[in-house]
């Protein structure tokens, strides 16, 4: 709800009665502690942008007219990496969406996909239309992200620049499960830091126009609905991951105990986005760094409990992710508590 809460924002702010949209896409907002289905939460997405011609629903300091997702896909598609689509998102964006500016820099094997204001979108720093905007656009450029590259691709660790949110929980599932949220200075201007692994950048494209016409269709709201970490078969795997672990399985032993071929989950994995060594070093990822920053527990513990054989290709699988070794993670992560 609270996602559906910041996507009216906009028209509060002018204040238009949301009642028909909300009818016609049958969604009630008066049981804050409900959940709304997905299908019905892009529905209403698109219906606020056809309806006021503004696919940034009214957020921002000009209309995004509509169209504007169409030609930003156009603009992406037949760059030859996903470092050279994500500049010209950049570029586009700056066109269309002044307010925020988008931007990717490389460390230390780390990439940061960096969403910052060029204007204060809010007086408050956690309020739902500017938390909104950057759930957003983050969630907008990550599913054109992963589409143009045709593969899930793991966001290591997010900060958002406002409060923790009453629905932060579902951040797990659309993000990543290391969001983190460092407020903005009142009256100060504020930047999402998105990052991930430096190697994703250089994917090569994998899609062409015929794919994009058929992914245009029920766009941008179907983009919510894409690269989701609550798809069935994605949870189902993982599930299975974690309760075996420290015991690795293999795709045969999934598929074994799912009652499906090894073919079928592969495929259906696909579908959804994902395949079973993405899930599998993400959910080793999410577990290990989630550790090292909750707990106490000796690396050595940590490593063994996460099926690495020997200590040592834990710390080089943490150099990877973070670009530095366990222990200085840890250390980096308290000092930012702190």
């Amino acid at each position: 709800m609270g996602f559906v809460t910041g996507m009216l924002a906009g028209l509060a702010r002018r204040g238009i009665d949301p009642t028909p949209l909300l009818l016609a896409t049958d969604i009630d907002i008066a049981d804050t502690a409900s959940r709304i289905p997905v299908e019905r939460y892009a529905a209403l997405y698109n219906r606020i942008n056809h309806e006021f011609d503004d696919e940034g629903f009214g957020l921002f300091s000009q209309p995004m007219r509509c169209g504007s997702f169409e030609f930003l896909c156009r603009a992406c598609l037949t760059a030859p990496t996903l470092a050279d689509a994500l500049q010209r998102a950049s570029r586009f964006l700056h066109i269309v969406l002044p307010d925020l500016a988008v931007s990717v820099r490389r460390t230390h094997g780390q990439a940061e996909l960096v969403i910052a204001e060029t204007r204060r979108l809010a007086e408050a720093g956690d309020d739902p239309g500017r938390v909104f905007a950057f759930e957003w656009l983050l969630r907008l450029l990550h599913g054109l992200a992963c589409w143009l590259a045709g593969r899930g691709l793991a966001l290591d660790h997010v900060i958002f620049p406002y409060r923790r949110p009453t629905h932060a929980a579902d951040y797990a599932l659309i993000f990543t499960e290391d969001s983190r949220f460092a407020p903005t200075l009142p009256g100060g201007k504020g930047s999402l830091i998105a990052s991930f692994n430096a190697n994703l950048l250089e994917l090569p494209l994998r899609r062409d126009e015929a794919a994009l016409n058929a992914f245009l269709d029920g766009a941008p709201g179907k983009i919510t609905t894409l690269y989701r970490r609550d798809r069935e078969m994605v949870i189902r795997v993982r599930d299975l991951l974690r309760a075996a672990m420290p015991t690795p399985l293999a795709l045969d032993d999934v598929a074994a105990r799912l009652h499906l071929s090894p073919r079928t989950v592969h495929r259906r994995l696909e579908e959804e986005g994902s395949s079973f060594r993405s899930i599998k070093d993400a959910l080793r990822r999410d577990m290990a760094l989630a550790r090292l920053v909750k707990t106490r527990d000796p690396v050595a513990r940590i490593a063994a409990d996460l099926g690495y054989n020997d200590t040592s290709a834990f710390y080089r699988a943490c150099v990877e992710w973070t670009g530095m070794a366990p222990a200085h993670y840890r250390r980096r992560w308290a000092s930012r508590q702190d």
